[in-house]
C-alpha cells in the first residue's frame, strides 16, 4: 500500500517571521505559484546538500519575500540587479552557490540590460526566472512579457502590438547569446507539468554545483490578483494566454565549463598594472606596517575639483601597487552643488568601496567638516581648507591640519591649483604614498606639461606647509 508523506523542506525556516501576519503560511495571495516554486527550490538544495554555501537574490516584487522563508544566505537586490550581485558573489565566493530569483517586472524590464550582460559572460550562476506577465506587487501594472491584448491597470484596453509593442520572449533572446549553458522554460499547471519543471529547476542548481556554466529557467506562474480570476481559473489563463506566447521547451543544454575563467581568490580580478618579465611590482612607498588600508573621503562643493584630487590621489595609489576603488557622489548643480567621493586604498583586497567611518578626511569647505569631521576613526586624520573653514571639530583624537589653500594656490598664481595643494598636504600627513606615484600618473594620463608641472608645483607647497607649520 502507497503511503504519500508531506514534509517541510530542512532549509525553510521553522516559523515565517515577518512584520504581521501567521507565521506558519506565507504571505502568497491563494493561487500563486511562488510558494510552489520556492519548494521546489528548497528541496534541490536540500537534496544537493548545499544550504551551508548557497546565497539568495531576491530583488523587488514578490520575488523579495523568499528571505522570509528560506534558511540559507539571503541578500535583497536593488530593483533589477540581482545579476550582477549575484556575479560578485560568485567571483569573490567561487565555491558558493548563488541563485537568483526574479519576476518579470524586475528581469525583464530594469533588469533587462543586466541579465543580458550576465548571460552573455556565462557567469557561472542560477537565475530563476517567475514570469506571470504582469507587476503583482504594485498593483497589476503591464509588464514586459504581458501578452497582447491583455488589460492591465497601464493597458485599460489591453496591450497592442502598435503602442505598447510584442511581449518580451526572455528565453529566446537570451539563447541568442554563446554565454549560456542551460536554459529552459517551463509552466506551473498540471501535475505534468509541475513535475518537469522541478526537474528544471534541479538541473539549473545542479549544473551550477558540477561547475557547467551559466543556468537560466523561466517559469509561467499564476497570479489570480492581478489576472482577477480566482485561484482555479489562473491555471487555465496559463494554458490559453501564456503557452501559445511563450512554449514550453529546451532552449539550450551544454556544457560550458571548458569556456569558464577560473576566479579564485589567488587570482583576484584587478591584478594592477602589467608586469613585464624580470620587472618586480611596484612597491608602496609608505612604511610597511604604517597602514593596513586607508579609508578617505574628499568633500566640498561642485567647482573645487574634489573628485578630479580623489581621481589623482586613486592613481597615485594604483602606481604604488595598492589595491584601490573610487566612487563620486555629487549633486545635480555645475557649480556650488554638493560634491564628495569615498577612496580605499589597501594593502589586500577590498570588500566594500563605500565608507561610512573614514579614517581620513579632506574637507574642502566648513559643511564637510560638520558631516564627515564626527565620523573619523580614532586616531584619523582631518585635512582642512582653512580658507574656507572656520570652526574646527572639538576632537582630540585625531590629527588635524589646517591649510590655506585658496592663498597658497593664488601665490603660486594658479587659482584652480587648490584642491592640488590639500593632495600635497594629504600625502605629507598621512605617508600613504609619494608625490613621485601622483607626478607618474599625470605624465601617463597625457595631462598637458604646463598644467601638469603647475599641479606638481602646487601639491609640492601642500607639503611644504605640513613639513613646516603642522
Amino acid at each position: 500500500m502507497w503511503e504519500t508523506t508531506h514534509s517541510r523542506a530542512a532549509c525553510f525556516y521553522d516559523r515565517f517571521d515577518r512584520k504581521g501576519g501567521d507565521t506558519e503560511i506565507t504571505t502568497y495571495c491563494p493561487g500563486c505559484s511562488h510558494g510552489v516554486l520556492h519548494k521546489m527550490i528548497a528541496e534541490a538544495i536540500d537534496d544537493f546538500s548545499i544550504a551551508d554555501r548557497t546565497v539568495l537574490l531576491s530583488p523587488i516584487g514578490c520575488a523579495v519575500f523568499m528571505y522570509y522563508y528560506m534558511d540559507v544566505g539571503n541578500i535583497s537586490a536593488s530593483h533589477g540587479r540581482a545579476p550582477s550581485i549575484a556575479t560578485g558573489i560568485k567571483r569573490v565566493k567561487p565555491g558558493s552557490i548563488v541563485i537568483s530569483y526574479q519576476g518579470d517586472g524586475d528581469l525583464a524590464a530594469i533588469g533587462g540590460n543586466e541579465i543580458l550582460h550576465t548571460a552573455n559572460r556565462g557567469e557561472a550562476i542560477t537565475v530563476i526566472f517567475v514570469n506571470n506577465g504582469i507587476y503583482g506587487m504594485t498593483g497589476g501594472q503591464m509588464a514586459p512579457t504581458t501578452p497582447l491584448g491583455q488589460k492591465t491597470s497601464t493597458s485599460p484596453r489591453g496591450r497592442t502590438e502598435a503602442v505598447e509593442g510584442p511581449p518580451l520572449r526572455v528565453c529566446e533572446l537570451l539563447a541568442t547569446l554563446d554565454g549560456p549553458a542551460y536554459i529552459e522554460r517551463v509552466a506551473l499547471t498540471d501535475a505534468k507539468h509541475h513535475m518537469a519543471a522541478r526537474k528544471a529547476i534541479r538541473k539549473a542548481i545542479k549544473n551550477q554545483v558540477d561547475g557547467r556554466g551559466f543556468s537560466f529557467v523561466e517559469v509561467l506562474s499564476t497570479c489570480p490578483s492581478g489576472w482577477k480570476v480566482s485561484p482555479r481559473e489562473s491555471v487555465s489563463w496559463i494554458e490559453k494566454n501564456m503557452m501559445p506566447v511563450f512554449p514550453i521547451q529546451v532552449f539550450r543544454d551544454i556544457d560550458r565549463s571548458d569556456a569558464m575563467r577560473p576566479l579564485t581568490m589567488e587570482a583576484p580580478l584587478h591584478a594592477g598594472p602589467t608586469i613585464k618579465k624580470d620587472e618586480q611590482p611596484a612597491k608602496s612607498s609608505a612604511p610597511e606596517g604604517k597602514f593596513d588600508e586607508v579609508a578617505l573621503i574628499l568633500s566640498g562643493f561642485g567647482g573645487q575639483g574634489v573628485l578630479f584630487a580623489g581621481i589623482i590621489l586613486a592613481e597615485g595609489a594604483v602606481r604604488e601597487g595598492l589595491e584601490t576603488t573610487w566612487i563620486p557622489s555629487y549633486g545635480p548643480e555645475m557649480r556650488g552643488g554638493t560634491a564628495h567621493c569615498h577612496l580605499r586604498m589597501s594593502r589586500s583586497l577590498i570588500a566594500s568601496p563605500m565608507i561610512t567611518r573614514p579614517s581620513a578626511v579632506i574637507a574642502f569647505n566648513q559643511p564637510s567638516v560638520e558631516k564627515f569631521a564626527p565620523a573619523i576613526v580614532p586616531g584619523g586624520l582631518l585635512v582642512v581648507n582653512s580658507s574656507l573653514v572656520t570652526e574646527l571639530p572639538d576632537r582630540n583624537d585625531i590629527k588635524i591640519v589646517k591649510v590655506p589653500a585658496y592663498e597658497t594656490a593664488a601665490e603660486l598664481d594658479n587659482p584652480k591649483g587648490a584642491n592640488m595643494v590639500l593632495i600635497g598636504a594629504y600625502i605629507e600627513a598621512s605617508g600613504t604614498m609619494s608625490a613621485e606615484s601622483i607626478n607618474n600618473a599625470f605624465i601617463e594620463s597625457g595631462i598637458k606639461p604646463k598644467l601638469a608641472e603647475g599641479n606638481m608645483k602646487a601639491i609640492e607647497a601642500g607639503r611644504r606647509i605640513v613639513r613646516e607649520f603642522a
